[in-house]
């Protein structure tokens, strides 16, 4: 084989971004609080933004600055594929970025946070450091899960061997708390001294004594036992103590719930209830409020101690109805943002010859960077509202009469209903969310394919999806659907699909299959 080097020439397209661009397109994406948090980092960082007064007006700065603050507006104008303006000439965004580029240089292609680190004029003004703030305010790491297990464990009164042991075994312990790793694999990558009897004791005195109960089981049998055995130990300790007050209640009998749990869990798995009355004897209420009762113990005993707290929504925009003119009108929540301008000190610092250039480049610099960041910020709003209005029209039958009614809305469309591009759609839809008359939904979920029912009519893949769990919950629940009855049910409404697209939507909305839905 032969290798060898050479020259040659090609023509190509290639779509050039300048940092700037990227910078607009990453604001666009971002969430309501992680703009929030880029704001405040910002006004930390650029000592030439401000925060503006309610009420109050920009200053009024030369020709030069506004001047400057026109290119740069000119460049993050959005990239359009269509535009039906009288004087529009837009046929070529991506060379517009290219010679704007050409034009400023390095000061165009400079990242947003470029120059932060060098030298800068120091804000005398008495006022409380933003990073230190900051630093205070930023909530402390909760601790894990092993720092909070061998926190208890070194509570304990035990010998150093079974504390080492113990260490050891902790460490072994995944975020459910189940010990789930081989004996034999344990031994093999033991330290020096630990067997398999200390093994086991220190494994014995964790499940006994460490909180959540349910912690150092090695499989869900074990883990809901374990828990049994210490209600069980729980309420005959309560009843002794009532005992001698007089009251003779006796402990609560678990020995069904043990009993079930003991040989049939895969039986109460598979919703088998009829199965098990036969080899137990029991009756079917019996089996049923044992199972109800054991609801109350928890599969995954360590995921008290490490979950994660609930994530925050915050809608990006509020859809109302406007009754006098029978149209829904959007309005967006970006009033908690905090509102900026560039200081006009430093404004007129950066084109005063009195101040060493190296001063009024940086100045000059940060300015720059202010701009860009306010202007994208006012972009993010407009092409967001713009986004939402083309969403009202387009779904208006879902705010009128719910999800079933949701039409299918390709983003394309919107982009050449727009004239915008349609990355500039899908970066404004993604993790945004619209709080309408009918609840709080994800702004991407008016976006999606669909289907023609047989009357004609366009029904997107959410509406379908929202048609089969009205099915299924209105189903008899003694002899539920199964996905074939499913299939066949759609059809009486006009919706044809596959079984396996039937079994698909099930899944996607955590509906088990007939079996388990059955009810004795």
């Amino acid at each position: 084989m032969r290798i060898d080097t050479g020259q040659h020439m090609r023509m190509d397209q290639r779509m050039k971004l300048a940092p700037r661009m990227i910078q607009s397109m990453e604001i666009l994406q971002m969430t309501m609080q992680a703009l929030e948090a880029r704001i405040e980092q910002e006004l930390v960082s650029n000592p030439t933004l401000e925060l503006r007064e309610p009420g109050s007006e920009d200053y009024d700065v030369d020709a030069a600055i506004k001047e400057e603050q026109r290119d740069a507006r000119e460049g993050e104008r959005e990239l359009t594929v269509k535009d039906d303006s009288v004087d529009a000439n837009h046929a070529d965004d991506f060379e517009r970025l290219n010679n704007i580029s050409d034009e400023y240089g390095d000061a165009w292609n400079d990242n947003v946070f470029d120059g932060y680190d060098r030298a800068r004029p120091a804000r005398q003004t008495g006022e409380r450091d933003g990073k230190m703030d900051a630093m205070l305010n930023t909530a402390a790491r909760p601790a894990s899960l092993g720092d909070q297990l061998l926190d208890q464990w070194h509570l304990l009164e035990t010998n150093d061997d079974v504390r080492a042991a113990g260490e050891y075994l902790i460490g072994f312990l995944d975020d459910d708390g189940y010990l789930r790793v081989d004996r034999d694999a344990l031994l093999d990558q033991a330290p020096p001294g630990v067997d398999g009897d200390l093994l086991d004791k220190a494994l014995s005195l964790i499940q006994q004594t460490l909180e959540p109960v349910g912690v150092g089981a090695r499989d869900l049998r074990e883990c809901l036992l374990l828990q049994i055995d210490a209600r069980t130990a729980s309420d005959r300790d309560e009843a002794e103590h009532h005992h001698g007050n007089g009251d003779h209640d006796p402990p609560r009998d678990w020995s069904t719930e043990r009993l079930l749990v003991s040989e049939y869990l895969k039986d109460i798995e598979a919703n088998r209830i009829p199965k098990i009355a036969q080899s137990t004897g029991l009756s079917i209420d019996q089996i049923k409020d044992a199972i109800y009762n054991l609801r109350q113990f928890h599969p995954h005993p360590c995921r008290q101690l490490v979950e994660d707290s609930p994530q925050t929504i915050r809608p990006d925009a509020i859809i109302e109805f406007d009754e006098e003119n029978d149209e829904y009108t959007a309005r967006l929540t970006d009033d908690r943002l905090p509102n900026l301008q560039v200081n006009h000190e430093y404004a007129k610092m950066a084109k005063d010859a009195a101040v060493d250039k190296r001063t009024r480049d940086f100045v000059s610099t940060n300015i720059r960077n202010g701009r860009w960041l306010i202007d994208a910020i006012q972009q993010r709003s407009h092409t967001l509202l713009r986004v939402i209005s083309v969403v009202l029209e387009a779904q208006r039958e879902f705010f009128d009469q719910g999800e079933q009614h949701l039409k299918p809305l390709p983003m394309t469309t919107v982009a050449d209903q727009l004239g915008i591009h349609v990355a500039t759609v899908s970066r404004a839809v993604a993790d945004k969310y619209l709080m309408t008359p009918r609840g709080v939904y994800p702004l991407r979920m008016f976006f999606s394919g669909g289907t023609e029912t047989e009357a004609g009519e366009a029904m997107s893949w959410t509406a379908v999806q929202a048609k089969l769990k009205e099915i299924i919950d209105a189903e008899d629940k003694a002899d539920p659907y199964n996905d074939d009855q499913l299939v066949e049910e759609l059809k009486k409404h006009g919706i044809e699909i596959a079984r396996r697209t039937v079994a698909k939507y099930r899944k996607q909305l955590h509906i088990a299959p007939a079996r388990q839905r059955r009810e004795y």
